[in-house]
């Protein structure tokens, strides 16, 4: 009786561990992974990398999903970073920043039966994923605040380097500052670099010396200089892409907030779902979510400033106002 119960005891075991071995098997139990490689500043630019990379850690925490990164420092180049993120198996992989397009379409090419998210460009390859954001209807909120409070008439705008992506950025906080205030000056200068805040400090200098009070950097690490010089000055300065208030809670007055990292969770939460991503075009602004503005701190907006502010908003939003026109 005792052996005939053992050899049950045996059977069952072998039963369920032959189940789990089967579960682990079964590709709808696989842990979904991703791959991401970060733009040129890297972990710790308090702006782009630092979101992408915070909309993984929320869809691992929250998805169950696993995810591997790569940095330029790491590899010699972006490609190489992709391709080491295809060898991976990767199911989905990311490649952030505009910058990265042309190195990405490379792989993508070379591997068409993977799958890539582009993060701030269009790529017309089949296999590549796009989210791009309307940067200039947030800017032009940031703008408006700069118009309204400005006590010199003179305003700053600190450019990383020039391409169509930061023009948007210019272009959208120029119209903003005009739309309320059109006698206003707006000093542009760009640094050519996204990744040295003390160049981003001088030219800062330079724009403080000629009378501005507020400065908007979309300029990276570049910017950072540019918020710390503000403060060292007693002026104003805006963030970028994140809340960057904490880097100088005596000069941000708010942030152009760009959600990379919201963006990037939600089409890993479809992939996750579905086993793949709905559209191949994202476009996100004011009205989708994808950027705002950080909560205004530091200066007061009177009530009517303040309802400037909102009916602008709304315009936006509605169709009202079209910035990139």
């Amino acid at each position: 009786m005792r052996k005939h119960f053992i050899i049950c005891i045996i059977f069952i075991l072998a039963s369920v561990l032959s189940a789990c071995s089967n579960d682990n098997e079964n590709p709808e139990n696989k842990k979904v992974k991703i791959g991401i490689m970060l733009s040129e500043a890297g972990l710790g630019d308090q702006s782009f990398s630092d979101l992408g990379f915070a909309g993984l850690e929320k869809a691992r925490d929250e998805l169950n999903i696993s995810f591997d990164y790569r940095e330029i420092q790491d590899t010699k180049t972006n490609e190489e970073g992709l391709e080491q993120l295809v060898a991976e198996k990767n199911d989905l992989i990311i490649g952030l920043g505009f910058a990265i397009q042309e190195e990405l379409e490379t792989v993508a090419k070379k591997y068409p039966n993977s799958t890539f998210l582009l993060v701030d460009a269009k790529s017309e390859l089949p296999n590549v994923i796009n989210i791009t954001f309307k940067e200039e209807e947030a800017s032009y909120l940031i703008g408006a605040i700069a118009g309204m409070k400005t006590s010199s008439n003179v305003v700053g705008f600190v450019g990383g380097m020039e391409n169509p992506i930061i023009k948007k950025f210019e272009n959208g906080f120029i119209k903003g500052v005009k739309e309320v205030n059109p006698e206003a000056q707006v000093l542009s200068k760009y640094a050519g670099s996204f990744d040295d805040d003390k160049l981003g400090g001088s030219i800062a200098q330079e724009m403080i010396l000629s009378n501005a009070d507020f400065i908007y950097p979309a300029a990276g690490y570049t910017g950072v200089g540019v918020i710390l010089e503000s403060q060292r000055a007693g002026t104003y300065s805006f963030g970028v892409d994140s809340d960057q208030f904490y880097l100088a809670e005596k000069a941000v007055v708010s942030s152009m907030l760009k959600q990379v990292d919201a963006a990037i969770y939600n089409a890993v939460k479809e992939w996750v779902e579905t086993g793949k991503v709905s559209k191949k075009d994202f476009e996100l602004g004011i009205k989708e979510a994808g950027v705002d503005i950080a909560p205004i701190r530091i200066i007061e907006l009177s009530p009517m400033e303040k309802n400037t502010l909102e009916k602008l908003k709304e315009d936006i939003a509605n169709g009202t106002i079209t910035v990139n026109e």
